[in-house]
């Protein structure tokens, strides 16, 4: 679903976390320690595919709940999250 560019990548990782460890290509971050997280994401557009992810799965799996209760039809949750992705070696950019 990533390489095929048909839905949204969220990085739900704080600042640090993709400073310190990377992150997957093409992700939009929205930091869900935040104060505004659950506005800025109730402000995504409903109707898109979404695939969310965070270091080990805890965030993204509350996130995903939160979307579903939002009204987000197409939400994809990599449970194991970011940590698991690198470890299986996939690839990985850093901020500049």
């Amino acid at each position: 679903m990533i390489d095929e560019k048909k839905s949204d990548l969220i990085d739900l990782r704080t600042d640090d976390e993709l400073k310190n460890k990377g992150f997957i290509k093409g992700a939009a971050q929205i930091d869900y320690f935040k104060k505004d997280a659950e506005m800025v994401i109730s402000k995504l557009d409903k109707t898109k595919t979404y695939l969310i992810y965070c270091a080990g799965g805890g965030r993204s799996g509350e996130c995903a709940e939160l979307m579903k209760k939002e009204g987000f039809t197409h939400v994809v949750n990599l449970e194991k999250g970011f940590d698991d992705w690198k470890k299986k070696g996939f690839e990985v950019e850093m901020k500049k």
